[in-house]
């Protein structure tokens, strides 16, 4: 597995299981790794044994957002038909997407800050594994999707459930308060196909596994949901699709969550108010 970061304060990061090097000592023409997500849906992107750079340790790394700027970020409800079963929705016969503003968007460690009690007291946390999109594409089939993903991420999206069970029109509302979407540290780029069905997502409270779920148990899988909202618009370099979660959970002030995606990574968050 190779990796696309940022530092905190924004250089640029290329890695592996063993490190860290700056994008720029492996690559010197890019500057972002914005620049670099078309090499990584390509597979293009270079060894580190050949950079004449020492690896970093990712423990000595503080980690902002990987993208400066993310581009159209979008969700997917009741994409488990196990979830959809526990609020007690009927399983969709075609995604259930919705979109989020960039605002909602924080970078790893959070922290996940609750509105006022005033406008909703009951906010979950979710785990899901996102897809990022590295090409720009339009109609593309499920079978050449690997050629326009750049990689994968973990991401905790929350929801004001009392605001959408008020109304399911008040969806959009209840997951666009700020900071409702933790990004992971690094961008997951597999090296070779990667069997993301066999993949666990968990999301995780105080420590404890409050759901999980096998990606093999979407209704529908990753391919399938980057070539469906390629039929409705054009999909862009640093496009998200987060898609779904197998649980959600109540979250309030003084409790840590995190999102862990076997093999892909984990990103955590405290809530505050």
């Amino acid at each position: 597995m190779k990796y696309l970061a940022r530092t905190i304060d924004g250089t640029p990061l290329l890695g592996d299981d063993d490190g860290y090097v700056p994008l720029a000592a492996a690559m010197p023409e890019l500057t972002a790794v914005r620049d670099a997500l078309a090499l990584a849906a390509a597979g293009t992107l270079p060894d580190l044994d050949t950079v004449p750079a020492a690896r970093i340790d990712p423990a000595h790394i503080q980690f902002g957002p990987p993208l400066a700027e993310f581009g159209k970020l979008w969700g997917i409800g009741l994409n488990y038909a196990d979830h959809a079963g526990d609020l007690d929705e009927q399983r969709p016969d075609e995604p259930a997407s919705f979109m989020k503003p960039e605002s909602a968007l924080t970078g790893p460690g959070g922290p996940i800050r609750l509105p006022p009690i005033e406008q909703t007291d009951g906010v979950t946390a979710e785990a899901e594994l996102a897809v990022l999109i590295g090409r720009s594409c339009r109609n593309i089939d499920i079978e050449t999707t690997a050629d326009v993903i750049a990689g994968y991420l973990p991401v905790i999206d929350m929801t004001a459930e009392d605001i959408l069970r008020r109304n399911p029109r008040f969806l959009t509302r209840a997951k666009s308060f700020d900071s409702f979407l933790v990004v992971g540290p690094a961008i997951a780029v597999p090296e070779e196909p990667l069997a993301l069905e066999e993949l666990t997502v968990r999301t995780i409270v105080n420590e404890q596994v409050a759901a999980a779920n096998e990606i093999r148990n979407m209704l529908f899988p990753p391919a399938e949901l980057v070539s469906f909202h390629s039929d409705v618009m054009t999909l862009e370099p640093g496009d998200l699709i987060s898609t779904g979660t197998p649980g959600a959970e109540p979250i309030s002030p003084g409790d840590h969550v995190s999102a862990a995606v076997e093999s892909i990574g984990t990103v955590d968050a405290p809530v505050v108010r």
